[in-house]
């Protein structure tokens, strides 16, 4: 591991340097990858392992659309595409890549196919961290490893095919074999990661419930509500209300911090946005601050778990998603946003 100073805190990072490919494929180079779920992230990482020359198989519903997007990306059924029993049966590696609420559905049937010295792999730490509730209790003669990509599966795949990567934390809940650590990094240089940082089920799961339902989605739709709401009651027309709240952030000023942080991005704006970004980060931090607090216990207690459990096993789970989602995309604010995309010059040359 490489020593990494993180704003004046020193941590054990991962790179291609301390673990190149070359030393991922000899690790994995006897095991058979089963990638059970073919949803969010399965795509990404069965792809990009395969591109990197380990041996991959697919698990999943047959039939289905999922089944099909796998067909799709090459993958032929009866030879490297498989119902999730089969392939799990076959796999030596299962990588369980189904939604939380499946994975608790899934258990029973899954759990005789870990058999002594198989590697049960997650790349989220929900099942494990909430298993009172969730009941995935994994034998005590398997690896149960965890690599965690911090984004979607279609970022982990774009980032891979533009050669940039996305770091990934990474985590050993059980070693029965003593080579779990080594199969753990093998399996993150393998998806495609960045870089690779070490943390616990429990505090991957910890921060990525909190940063979901905060700053990346929940904190993120709610504070550009308020402010689209404020300013169109201030008589701005739908279009500068949007520009001002969404646009400007996504097509220029994340892309700054992206870049090179937050003080750049500052240090590259007007000397008047400067000086009102300064007056009124402290006063929006100290408005947040209990949400937080708030947040991060009811993630700590489980009591997140048991919405999410609830909600996703109840048979009229779909319908009332899409019935929520469709009512944030009928939003003025999103309607503006659409009607906004359109008109940038890539998305005009296209009509």
């Amino acid at each position: 591991m490489a020593k990494i100073n993180f704003g004046g805190v020193w941590e054990d990072v991962v790179t291609s340097e301390e673990f190149p490919l070359s030393k991922a494929q000899e690790v994995l180079k006897n095991e058979t990858v089963a990638v059970l779920g073919y949803g969010v992230q399965g795509p990404g990482q069965a792809l990009n392992m395969k591109d990197n020359g380990i041996k991959v198989i697919v698990g999943q519903r047959e039939g289905g659309a999922s089944w099909e997007k796998a067909i799709k990306d090459g993958f032929v059924p009866g030879k490297t595409l498989f119902p999730i029993e089969e392939a799990a049966k076959k796999g030596t590696i299962l990588l369980y890549l189904l939604s939380d609420a499946g994975q608790t559905q899934m258990w029973p049937t899954l759990k005789p196919y870990l058999t002594k010295g198989k590697t049960l792999y997650f790349s989220h730490g929900f099942s494990i961290t909430y298993r009172e509730q969730t009941g995935v209790v994994p034998p005590a003669d398997v690896d149960v490893i965890l690599v965690a990509p911090k984004g979607s599966g279609l970022s982990l795949r774009n980032n891979f095919l533009d050669g940039s990567g996305l770091n990934s934390s990474f985590a050993v809940f059980q070693d029965a074999t003593g080579k779990a650590k080594d199969k753990t990094l093998a399996l993150g240089v393998g998806i495609g990661s960045g870089y690779l940082f070490p943390t616990t089920f429990e505090k991957e799961v910890y921060s990525d419930l909190t940063g979901e339902r905060g700053v990346l989605m929940g904190c993120l739709a709610g504070v550009m509500e308020a402010q689209y709401n404020v300013l169109r009651k201030n008589g701005h027309s739908p279009s500068e209300a949007f520009n001002e709240t969404v646009e400007e952030l996504t097509q220029s000023l994340i892309r700054l911090v992206a870049e090179k942080g937050m003080d750049w991005m500052y240090a590259n704006c007007s000397t008047t946005a400067q000086r009102g970004a300064l007056d009124w980060k402290g006063p929006f931090r100290e408005a947040v601050a209990p949400v937080f607090e708030k947040l991060y216990e009811s993630v700590r207690s489980g009591e997140e778990t048991r919405v999410v459990l609830s909600v996703n096993n109840a048979p009229d789970y779909r319908e009332k998603l899409d019935a929520e989602l469709e009512a944030m995309n009928r939003m003025e604010l999103w309607q503006a946003g659409a009607a906004v995309r359109a008109l940038r010059p890539e998305n005009r040359k296209k009509k």
